[in-house]
C-alpha cells in the first residue's frame, strides 16, 4: 500500500501543479496564442488522464507476455548465442524475408501482427499490438486510409493534399500510407495532430536532409516503419499544425522525433541516426509512450526523457523502451531520464562510447534482460551515468538491473530500494526474457522491408 499512496501523491502533486506547467510550454512557439493555450491545457489533462496512478501489475503482465510468445513456437529459435554470433545479429537486418520455414517473430508487439501474410490489407490490425506504457495508442484506426503522393513540402503554411505534411495536420483520424518510395526533405519542423498513424510498410519512406517530426500537445499517434535521419535544425517561421491553426514557430532543436506535452505515443520499427539534437526527446509532462523495435546508430545524444531538472511536472513521465537495439557509434543518452519512471527491457545495447542509461531528478529506472556489451575503451565500462550527481544524493533514487547480460567489462551501478512494487498494469507491463535472448528478441528491430502477400 505504501507504493499506491506514492503514486497517489505524485497524482495529486501533478494536478496542483498543473496551472503552473503552462508557462513553461512554450518550446519553439513565438507567439502562444489562445488556441495553443487551450490545445495545452488540452494536452495536460489528457496526459494525466493517461498516467497510470496504480500501475502495479503492468510488469508481471508484460513479462507473461513475453514468456508465452517464446513458449508458443519460437522457444527453439532463441537459444543462446555464442559471443562470435552478438555481432552477426545485425546483419541479419539485411535479409528481412528469409522466413522461408514459417513466421520468427521474436517478441510480442512483433508476434501480433508480423505473421499475417496479408498485413496490407489487414494494416490497421497493428493498432492493437502496442504494449507497455504506450498501451491503447490506436493512432488513426477509427478514420479513413490516406495515401502520401507527393513527396514535396514547398509550402509550411498551406500544405499540398497528397503530401505528408497535409495529412498529418488533418483534425479527424487518418491512417496514412504511401503511394511509392519516396524521400521526404522537411522545410519546417513537420506538426502531428492527434490521433494519427504514419506507416511506411511496403515501400521505403525517408525522412532526411530536413527538420524533423514534431508531437506537440496531442494524442494517440503511431509512427511505424519509417527510416529519419540527417534530421537539421530549422529557423522557423510560420507553420501549420492544424486546418485551423497556423502558429509562429522559432529555430528548432533539430530532433528527429520530439514528444512535447504529449501522451499515447508510440514509435516502433523506425530506424533513426544523425540528428542535429536528439533522435527521440520526450519533455514536458509527456506519458503513456512507448519505443520499440528502433534501430539507433551513430548520434550523440540518442535519446532524452525529462525536460529538466527544474521541471518536477515530469513525475507523470512514464516510457517503455523496449526490444531496440543501441549500435554502431551511439555515444549516450540510451535513455537519459529525469523524474518519471522508465521501464528499459530487452534491448542490445553494442559498445557506447560515454555511457547507456542515465538520469537525473530522482527518475526511476527498471533494466531488465538488457545485453551491454562494453567499448573496449577502459573509461567507458559502466553503463549508468548520473551526471555527476553526488552518492548522498543518488543513493535513493531507484535504479535496478534484473536478468541484464553484461559484456566485456560493462557493469551497472545499482541504487535505491529492490524491485517491489512498480507502476505497471495488466496492459502496460512487458515480461523481460533472459538476456541471453536479446539477439532475436531484437533481431528485426528497425525498418522492416515487408513485401505484399509475404509476413513481415
Amino acid at each position: 500500500m505504501a507504493s499506491i499512496s506514492c503514486n497517489s501523491v505524485i497524482f495529486l502533486f501533478s494536478l496542483l501543479c498543473f496551472a503552473s506547467i503552462i508557462p513553461y510550454l512554450h518550446a519553439t512557439i513565438a507567439d502562444f496564442d489562445p488556441y495553443l493555450e487551450k490545445r495545452a491545457e488540452e494536452a495536460l489533462k489528457s496526459s494525466l488522464d493517461a498516467y497510470n496512478e496504480n500501475p502495479e501489475q503492468l510488469t508481471d503482465s508484460f513479462n507473461r507476455e513475453v514468456g508465452e510468445t517464446i513458449l508458443n513456437g519460437t522457444r527453439r529459435h532463441l537459444k543462446e548465442e555464442k559471443d562470435d554470433k552478438d555481432d552477426k545479429a545485425d546483419k541479419d537486418n539485411k535479409d528481412d524475408n528469409d522466413d522461408n520455414d514459417g513466421c520468427k517473430a521474436y517478441n510480442p508487439i512483433d508476434k501480433c501482427w508480423r505473421c499475417d501474410k496479408n498485413w496490407a490489407h489487414n494494416r490497421k490490425a497493428l493498432a492493437d499490438c502496442a504494449r507497455g506504457f504506450g498501451h491503447g495508442t490506436t493512432g488513426g484506426k477509427d478514420g479513413r486510409f490516406y495515401v502520401v503522393t507527393d513527396p514535396s513540402d514547398d509550402n509550411v503554411e498551406e500544405p499540398k493534399p497528397g503530401t505528408l505534411r497535409y495529412a498529418v495536420i488533418q483534425e479527424q483520424p487518418l491512417w496514412i500510407i504511401f503511394q511509392k518510395s519516396m524521400i521526404i526533405t522537411l522545410k519546417q519542423e513537420m506538426m502531428i495532430n492527434n490521433d494519427k498513424t504514419i506507416d511506411g510498410r511496403g515501400v521505403s519512406v525517408h525522412v532526411a536532409y530536413g527538420a524533423g517530426l514534431t508531437i506537440q500537445f496531442v494524442h494517440n499517434v503511431i509512427v511505424h516503419n519509417i527510416r529519419v535521419h540527417h534530421i537539421e535544425s530549422t529557423n522557423g517561421g510560420m507553420i501549420r499544425d492544424s486546418i485551423d491553426h497556423i502558429g509562429l514557430r522559432t529555430v528548432s532543436d533539430g530532433d528527429a522525433i520530439s514528444i512535447f506535452g504529449s501522451n499515447r505515443i508510440w514509435i516502433d520499427h523506425c530506424t533513426l541516426t544523425k540528428g542535429a539534437d536528439g533522435l527521440i526527446d520526450a519533455i514536458m509532462a509527456s506519458t503513456a509512450i512507448t519505443i520499440s523495435n528502433c534501430k539507433f546508430n551513430h548520434h550523440n545524444d540518442v535519446m532524452l526523457l525529462g525536460a529538466n531538472d527544474a521541471f518536477p511536472q515530469d513525475k507523470i513521465m512514464q516510457v517503455t523502451v523496449a526490444f531496440n537495439r543501441f549500435g554502431k557509434g551511439c555515444i549516450q543518452r540510451m535513455p537519459r531520464c529525469r523524474w518519471g519512471f522508465f521501464h528499459v527491457v530487452n534491448n542490445d545495447y553494442a559498445k557506447w562510447e560515454m555511457y547507456a542509461i542515465g538520469g537525473t531528478a530522482n527518475p526511476t529506472i527498471i533494466s531488465q534482460g538488457n545485453r551491454f556489451k562494453a567499448d573496449d575503451n577502459p573509461n567507458t565500462k559502466e553503463v549508468t551515468n548520473r551526471n555527476g550527481a553526488p552518492e548522498s544524493l543518488w543513493r535513493n533514487w531507484q535504479w535496478r538491473s534484473e536478468g541484464d547480460l553484461f559484456k566485456n567489462g560493462a557493469f551497472f551501478r545499482e541504487s535505491g530500494p529492490d524491485i517491489k512494487r512498480t507502476p505497471f498494469t495488466e496492459h502496460t507491463s512487458i515480461k523481460f526474457e533472459p538476456a541471453k535472448f536479446v539477439g532475436r528478441l531484437t533481431r528485426k528491430a528497425g525498418v522492416i522491408k515487408c513485401k505484399i502477400g509475404r509476413a513481415c
